[in-house]
């Protein structure tokens, strides 16, 4: 008898081919048949007829190094059917670290990716100093699926150069053999990679730029040789420019890194997306990663399935009526939520929030943001049409676009949220993300999974690519849902060396999801204090995802939490 049979679902099996219908019999957490089985019997069979059967979502760009710590969920990118991260991206971790360098290291992931740090300080145990004790740190934990570590230069600059490091001191030729040493070890115990930032974009909570944004090549080539020497792992980066802050230092860029992958032969992957100020920059850029492969390089630019947004509400980071000084009083009054939504149905409350008129200096700010900031909807809508801005909405409505805005964030008991897409979205559209991911040289990531609390919430993309690009697009052409599923199985498993998972094979770990495509759907976002010491973050949840399965144990049936937790650590390429 089997542990388990998937009987008759519509399998989308990872590897490009088309869908078929078929059984999936797993034993001992790993697929032993995949075809027509009548005759077999299992422990449990699961009726999947009707329903899609796809690999398991392998994301490699998230932030939970800290809550992985802590949490055992990895919510939300555990509601949208991911069974592999891969974490410690964008040159921000936690080890290594010296015991007086920890505080410093959580002021770095805040500041970076918006983690709040009270609930890092008191989630953070930090039984651990170098990387190797960070992994086995975590290699007593289980969660509901498995993790990932990479490497980050901020901390191994941190570690190595102290106070120099941090305030991005040029490294001396004794620093970068000491960061290579730390490397290398962290690469043999089992970390995936090694990560940097060289964003400006990217500071510490005290407003520093990241640890090496601005090292020079011999630091990145003296780094990069450990991973060439050991012939594993990824380099990967946010590179300068990424965040639209500069356009011209994006090809200086892609110069060095396919230069460093040649001579370490080692993937290299970058954040590549869409920025105003050059909206055809990206083409360019990935053209000459595609070109870069007859020198002998491997680069991959990271690209999202979506624009990057600011979610604007009551409770987010970020609120469109900041400026106005009768909301500043009104939030300045700490009110429960409760209180504040009695607060906020008040007519003369209302009236003095409305009928706010900016100064001067600010009035070309807000009327570019009535533009650019869209009602998001229910469910959301991640593609708006310039018709459901709130310029557009207020000028069909006849009132002010403040009063559009303030009857969206007021439904849902105040919950409502307002989306402005700040990244991957000059066309007014998504099809340049859509031109990004069909590029040959494309890797699916960015969702941050993990970051960004306050203000995005971008870890459901797994579910997007699925919903928007193979089934609901109305703005634009569609997706094949079988490359969109390899895409985010297959092919994100295979550029971290993970060849044991991402397809539905005999042999392949059983790393599952299971599917109501007609109704899958992305829920909204909502603003919860679950984290250590109070903390706010941004959560998701999807509906349709039957079951979601971890190495042939169901840990989400029908978007609840089992409570079975068969991930790991992975230590490694495999």
């Amino acid at each position: 008898m089997h542990d388990l049979v998937i009987r008759g679902g519509t399998v989308v099996d990872g590897t490009g081919a088309r869908a078929r219908s078929a059984d999936v019999i797993i034993d001992r957490g790993v697929i032993t048949g995949v075809g027509s089985f009548p005759g077999v019997i299992g422990s449990r069979t699961l009726d999947a007829d009707g329903l899609l059967v796809t690999p398991g979502w392998v994301d490699i760009h998230t932030h939970y190094d800290g809550q992985v710590t802590w949490d055992e969920v990895l919510a939300p990118s555990s509601s949208h059917g991911v069974t592999t991260v891969v974490t410690g991206n964008c040159g921000v971790g936690f080890a290594p670290a010296h015991p007086d360098r920890r505080q410093w290291l959580i002021g770095l992931m805040e500041g970076v990716e918006d983690i709040p740090g009270t609930a890092l300080a008191e989630g953070l145990r930090w039984d651990w100093e170098t990387f190797p004790e960070y992994l086995d740190a975590l290699s007593g934990r289980k969660w509901t699926m498995d993790v990932g570590v990479q490497i980050a230069h901020g901390a191994v600059r941190s570690y190595v150069m102290g106070e120099r490091g941090a305030r991005n001191e040029a490294a001396t030729p004794d620093d970068i053999e000491s960061m290579r040493k730390i490397v290398h070890e962290a690469i043999v115990a089992g970390a995936l990679g090694f990560s940097t930032s060289r964003t400006i974009a990217h500071v510490a909570i005290d407003g520093e730029p990241v640890p090496g944004t601005f090292a020079a090549e011999d630091e990145l080539f003296g780094i990069g040789g450990a991973l060439g020497q050991l012939g594993a792992g990824v380099f990967e980066l946010a590179p300068a420019g990424a965040a639209g802050e500069d356009v011209v230092s994006p090809r200086k860029e892609v110069d060095w890194m396919r230069r460093l992958s040649a001579a370490i032969d080692r993937p290299v992957t970058f954040a590549l997306v869409q920025v105003d100020a050059a909206p055809d920059l990206w083409r360019r850029l990935m053209d000459e990663s595609l070109n870069a492969v007859a020198d002998g390089a491997d680069l991959w630019p990271q690209v999202a399935g979506r624009a990057t947004g600011l979610l604007s509400g009551h409770y987010t980071t970020y609120c469109l009526f900041d400026l106005i000084p009768a909301y500043q009083a009104l939030k300045a009054r700490g009110l429960t939520p409760a209180e504040l939504l009695d607060a906020l149905r008040q007519p003369e409350v209302r009236r003095s929030i409305e009928c706010w008129e900016p100064a001067s200096e600010e009035r070309t700010r807000m009327e570019d943001a009535y533009r650019s900031t869209f009602t998001l909807g229910q469910p959301p809508d991640y593609e708006p049409g310039p018709d459901r801005s709130l310029a557009a909405q207020a000028a069909a409505s006849g009132c002010r676009p403040l009063t559009v805005a303030y009857d969206a964030m007021l439904e849902d008991e105040g919950r409502g949220l307002l989306y402005v897409p700040i990244l991957n979205y000059a066309n007014g559209n998504l099809d340049p993300a859509r031109e990004m991911l069909l590029h040959p040289r494309a890797a699916a990531g960015l969702a941050d999974g993990g970051a960004h609390c306050g203000v995005i919430c971008d870890a459901g993309q797994p579910t997007f690519m699925l919903t928007h690009w193979t089934r609901d697009r109305r703005r634009g052409a569609k997706l094949p849902l079988e490359w969109v599923v390899k895409k985010q199985s297959h092919d994100t498993a295979r550029l971290y060396g993970l060849g044991d998972r991402g397809t539905i094979e005999v042999g392949a770990l059983a790393d599952l999801n299971v599917i109501d495509y007609e109704r899958l759907q992305l829920g909204n976002p909502v603003v919860v204090a679950d984290l250590p010491a109070g903390g706010t973050r941004l959560l998701q949840g999807a509906t349709g995802y039957v079951e979601t399965i971890k190495s042939g144990v169901t840990t989400f049936a029908s978007g609840h939490d089992t409570g079975a937790r068969p991930g790991g650590l992975l230590r490694g390429a495999r």
